[in-house]
């Protein structure tokens, strides 16, 4: 079981690259609950990865990509609470990942729009350069469904967390700047968001390292 530990950025990247002792390339996977700060903590560690081990050695796979396009929610009756499990593309998400570990070949994979909140076909290009590859989502450690084939492909998994007042006042704020009323981003959070990170938090003791971002300016 994991437990909290002091973490500062240089030993997070420090961390990640002794991944690369495993094996010629490694999955490593951040996840934690909506509005958590994984993606910022991604964007922080990306470029320092890049910087040490080179451009074309780190690569990115952010799960977001495989949300199902707003068509397929409609069709399916799940528009109402986009972002929940069943409304990604587990089974793609999870050939994506199975493909990194054919380094001779690239693997193209969607990426996600902010602007448009739409998955984006091809969007993404990782080299058979890349050693180290990061992949963050809410939902990596979810036993259940499909999602029980990720944490096998994943060579750690980091739980980001931070305080739920804070993190819940991200979600309202994000929701906001995308075009919902107060009102409407307020119920968002406490109807859809909040049950999905319920289920993540179950998660938290499956993983390697739980990273609390307060120290680290997120």
């Amino acid at each position: 079981m994991s437990a909290p530990v002091p973490t500062s950025l240089p030993a997070l990247v420090d961390r990640a690259e002794a991944l690369l002792d495993r094996s010629d390339r490694v999955v490593l996977g951040i996840t934690g609950a909506p509005g958590a700060g994984k993606s910022t903590l991604g964007e922080l560690l990306l470029p320092r990865l890049r910087d040490s081990l080179g451009p074309e050695a780190v690569g990115h796979l952010p799960m977001d990509g495989f949300h199902l396009a707003d068509v397929q929610l409609d069709r399916l009756g799940r528009r109402d609470r986009k972002g929940a499990p069943d409304t990604f593309d587990v089974d793609g998400y999870v050939a994506a990942l199975r493909r990194l570990y054919d380094p001779d070949r690239t693997l193209y994979a969607p990426g996600f729009e902010r602007d448009l909140e739409q998955p984006l076909a091809a969007a993404i290009a990782i080299p058979p350069s890349a050693r180290l590859v990061v992949t963050e989502g809410n939902y990596l450690l979810l036993p259940g469904d499909g999602w029980k084939h990720v944490r096998p492909l994943l060579t750690e998994v980091w739980f980001a967390e931070v305080d739920d007042e804070v993190r819940r006042a991200r979600l309202v704020q994000r929701h906001e700047q995308f075009g919902k009323s107060p009102e409407a981003a307020r119920a968002w959070v406490e109807q859809v968001d909040e049950p999905n990170a319920r289920l993540v938090a179950a998660t938290r003791t499956s993983s390697d390292l739980i990273v609390p971002l307060a120290p680290l300016g997120v």
